[in-house]
């Protein structure tokens, strides 16, 4: 019995060793001819394992002014890391506190902190460290000091980070971005309305590597380029907008509003040339924010005595305008039951006097007839309709807010006839006002021009002036800026000499606003607690620009009028403006300017240049004092007058001292040399990095600090406004 099954056993065994071994054997000559392994296939999986898959980011697409000038653009900065592990490379921090000394005071971080995250790092055995926000976003300037240091183990990682080389300048309207999963997202303003545009696809590369992360022979290397993406022209022009920033800084360091808005539209096309807000930020350097909306589209708020534009208009269109017919001001009760209004002067009025005289006064009553008795209250709201103050103007901006019709009873249809009760947007103002301007024919705000593809400068979409409606005929356009002329030329003029531009003539409407206060929910009563607004188109019989200007609450001296702060902004930036588009003067000058030509410059020496141009009443600006000319900012014959600034370069350019250059100069000087410009603060030049008389080259790195001007204690009145000029307007 046991020899049997001493024999039978080993057969069991072999049979059984026999069954696994040609099970193994199988299952290698499966996977050798599938190349699979559990629905795996080894060749993918290899592959893979020896193969590195880089991203390659794709840029943000550049937004610029209406010129090419670059508002808005993705910018290389640097993230200062430290390798601590000397296990893994021989380029590690080999002295901790050397290390810390050097890079304390450029990081601007204390020497124990520096220290103190090195030796963390250490002790943790960690591989690299980084020292927080004051080590990321460094600049060129930055990298290049502490690279100069040759620390071991101090290395950079290249960032991209979104920059606007204007810092505070149109900020409501470009936008801001924000880092989300590293990739820079717009979230407002023209930044935030096209950035699927903006953002581009990222591109990837791949290679074939060995054990020792060296490319193979044959890396059968992929590479997908990125789809960068697409540019942004907007209708906005650099030197009109930084016109209005510095008129909007110089009022707020005066004034000290509580808002400001302003906008500056051609008449034509309904382009948006300049639009600013205060309180405002710097992108660049965001800080404490007081205010994230863009007023001029986003807050509607109750216009008044501007609102009289579109009454007169409806009036004269309607038929029953006569500037000669004669009312009694002072005050006007519409029906029985319904409460009184009165005239701005304390409900006194005028007397009898014309419709005429009554719109150059700014009489509430004038402005209540004329929609209630002589329109009717029904057919007025078909010319607010119509103007469309009902609905929003579609502007190509995000966050838009539509004011509202206010229109219920007899007391608000009387009131909206001189804009109270009834609230709008600045660009609802602006967009009706384009009837006005245009022959009856009213435009849609738009601000983006056009759109280009980044790499091929392939134009891929373009707005075109759009014709939304024709409220009125072209002859009550016309006839509506005769009186509005008036407004400004009449001794009884609200806006009388202090709206009055030097060299082109203004048809426009004040305005003067109550609104309520958040506390007690009532209108709010003093002297300054309006909020003091201008329309303005010029020149008057043909307006190629229309302006609009609101101050709220601004500090007023005694002897001051709420105009004076909006006349201040409005003068500044339509005068120049319209002298910088070369719109021809449509009345006599003043003082008369001389136009003179440039000379040739090429080939010239610079002493004898220079004083041909000072022979001609030019004082130029002379960079450098080399005996030849190098270039000059301005072509031979172009005509120009001695208010103009000329840039001479030599051929040894040398800093100039640019203390006391308006931001204006200093813009002109960075496009003429093409210079890598960088500043903060507002107003003047009070520091720059590159020292008077220091040799340089275009395009350079410069930085230059501003500063406002210091405002005397005592202010001389600068109004010269009459005493009918309207300070308040009675709900």
């Amino acid at each position: 019995m046991k020899s049997k099954t001493t024999q039978i056993m080993p057969v069991i065994w072999i049979v059984i060793f026999t069954i696994l071994f040609l099970v193994i054997v199988g299952r290698f000559l499966y996977i050798q001819v599938s190349g699979e392994v559990s629905g795996v296939s080894i060749q993918e999986l290899a592959d893979e394992k020896r193969t590195n898959n880089y991203n390659i980011p794709a840029s943000r697409g550049t937004i610029y002014d209406r010129k090419g000038m670059a508002l808005a653009q993705e910018h290389v900065v640097y993230r200062l890391y430290a390798v601590i592990d000397e296990s893994h490379t021989a380029n590690y921090v080999k002295d901790v506190d050397k290390t810390a000394q050097k890079l304390a005071p450029i990081l601007e971080m204390e020497e124990s902190e520096v220290a103190e995250r090195l030796n963390k790092g250490i002790s943790n055995e960690k591989f690299q460290v980084e020292f927080g926000s004051n080590a990321r976003e460094l600049n060129q300037e930055q990298k290049e000091e502490i690279e100069a240091l040759e620390l071991p183990g101090i290395n950079f990682i290249e960032e991209p980070i979104r920059f606007y080389p204007n810092g505070m300048f149109a900020s409501h309207t470009i936008g801001l971005t924000d880092k989300q999963d590293d990739k820079i997202v717009g979230i407002n303003g023209v930044e935030g309305f096209v950035n699927d545009l903006l953002t581009g696809k990222d591109g990837s590369i791949s290679y074939q590597r060995d054990q020792f992360n060296m490319k193979l022979l044959d890396p059968k290397e992929v590479i997908n380029e990125p789809d960068n993406g697409d540019d942004v022209y907007l209708t906005v022009d650099q030197k009109i907008q930084t016109l209005m920033e510095d008129a909007l800084s110089e009022v707020q360091e005066e004034y000290e509003p509580d808002r400001m808005s302003a906008v500056v539209m051609d008449a034509k096309t309904g382009e948006i040339l300049a639009l600013s807000n205060r309180p405002s930020y710097n992108p660049n350097n965001i800080g404490e924010v007081d205010n994230w909306y863009n007023d001029v589209i986003a807050t509607p708020f109750e216009p008044g005595s501007t609102m009289k534009i579109f009454t007169l208009a409806s009036a004269i269109e309607e038929g029953v305008w006569n500037p000669e017919e004669q009312y009694k001001s002072g005050k006007y009760k519409a029906e029985d039951n319904v409460q009184t209004i009165g005239d701005h002067n304390g409900r006194q009025g005028w007397g009898t006097i014309s419709y005429l005289e009554g719109i150059q006064r700014s009489s509430n009553v004038a402005a209540a007839k004329l929609a209630y008795e002589k329109i009717g209250p029904d057919k007025f709201l078909e010319y607010l309709q119509a103007f469309d103050f009902d609905k929003k103007t579609g502007i190509d901006l995000p966050g838009e807010v539509s004011g509202r019709i206010l229109y219920n009873w007899v007391s608000e249809k009387v009131t909206t006839a001189f804009g109270q009760g009834t609230t709008t947007t600045p660009i609802q103002m602006m967009k009706a006002a384009t009837a006005i301007a245009n022959d009856g024919k009213m435009l849609k705000p738009y601000i983006i021009d056009r759109t280009l593809d980044h790499d091929t400068q392939e134009v891929l979409a373009e707005n075109q002036p759009e014709v939304v409606g024709e409220p009125i005929s072209e002859e009550t356009a016309r006839e509506t800026l005769k009186v509005l002329e008036s407004v400004i030329t009449s001794e009884n003029g609200t806006g009388h000499e202090i709206y009055n531009l030097n060299d082109y003539t203004v048809a426009g409407k004040t305005g003067t606003a109550n609104f309520v206060d958040t506390e007690t929910g009532k209108y709010k009563i003093g002297r300054e607690s309006y909020t003091f607004s201008f329309m303005g188109m010029a020149p008057a019989d043909d307006p190629e620009l229309i302006m609009y200007v609101s101050v709220k609450e601004p500090t007023l001296d005694s002897t001051e009028s709420g105009s004076a702060p909006v006349s201040f902004v409005f003068k500044n930036v339509m005068e120049n403006s319209l002298r910088y588009l070369n719109i021809e003067p449509d009345k006599e000058a003043k003082e008369p300017i001389e136009v003179v030509e440039i000379p040739e410059w090429e080939g010239k020496q610079t002493d004898s240049y220079v004083n041909k141009l000072k022979d001609l009443g030019i004082a130029p600006i002379v960079i450098g004092d080399g005996e030849q000319i190098k270039k000059v900012n301005l072509q031979p014959g172009t005509k120009i007058t001695s208010r103009q600034t000329v840039f001479v370069a030599t051929d040894n350019m040398k800093m100039p001292d640019l203390t006391g250059w308006s931001f204006r100069d200093v813009l002109s000087f960075r496009d003429f040399l093409d210079l890598d410009l960088e500043w903060t603060g507002n107003g003047y030049v009070k520091k720059q990095s590159i020292e008077k008389g220091s040799s340089f080259n275009e395009k350079d790195y410069l930085m230059v600090e501003l500063e406002e001007p210091d405002v005397p204690e005592e202010q001389e009145a600068t109004s010269d406004e009459s005493d009918d000029e309207e300070n308040e307007e009675e709900q």
